[in-house]
């Protein structure tokens, strides 16, 4: 009987233990896109320094790790090259974090309280750092992702040559 209850604390001991492992072997491959600990503003602001050098506009994408829309996103522009190249030649490009240990609301005030349409939001800024447009991500969605046509259709949309006056002959 002593027998049978030492290997039943064993038992449970091991069991714990194991699941200790694997509970801090999944929060270390925990989806880790967006900084909590980030210096948003600077890195907005060094974007937009950035952008104003290279004739390009600033595409901040507002999330947070708990997103799971938030991380589909960023995995359909990693797993586009048409998406991802697009983006690198036109933008800069900025995560600003949204979650319950920083949200980041002196910058979203400043942004115009994008985080009003969800997550992600995405708002674009000029090279001077001007707010051009603040997009609902919902828009961008078909089925059960975004759509990388609608994607491209917005991108191309705000670069910075699609809204110069010489670009637009109405």
């Amino acid at each position: 009987m002593k027998r049978n209850l030492l290997l039943l604390l064993a038992f449970i001991t091991l069991t714990g233990i194991v699941r200790a492992q694997e509970t801090k072997d999944a929060k270390a491959s925990a989806v880790n896109l967006y900084n909590p600990k980030a210096n948003a503003r600077a890195d907005i602001d060094a974007a937009v320094a950035r952008a104003n050098k290279g004739d390009k506009h600033v595409f901040i994408q507002v999330g947070g790790n708990w997103c799971v829309w938030c991380i589909a996103f960023h995995n359909m522009v990693e797993q586009t090259p048409e998406v991802k190249n697009y983006l690198t030649a036109n933008y800069e490009t900025v995560l600003v974090n949204y979650s319950q240990e920083n949200k980041n609301a002196e910058v979203l005030k400043s942004l115009g309280y994008p985080g009003r349409f969800g997550f992600p939001v995405f708002v674009i800024l000029d090279g001077e750092g001007k707010l051009l447009h603040i997009q609902n991500s919902a828009y961008l969605e078909e089925g059960k992702g975004h759509s990388v046509k609608k994607v491209m259709d917005f991108l191309k949309g705000w670069t910075s040559a699609a809204i110069k006056p010489e670009n637009n002959s109405y």
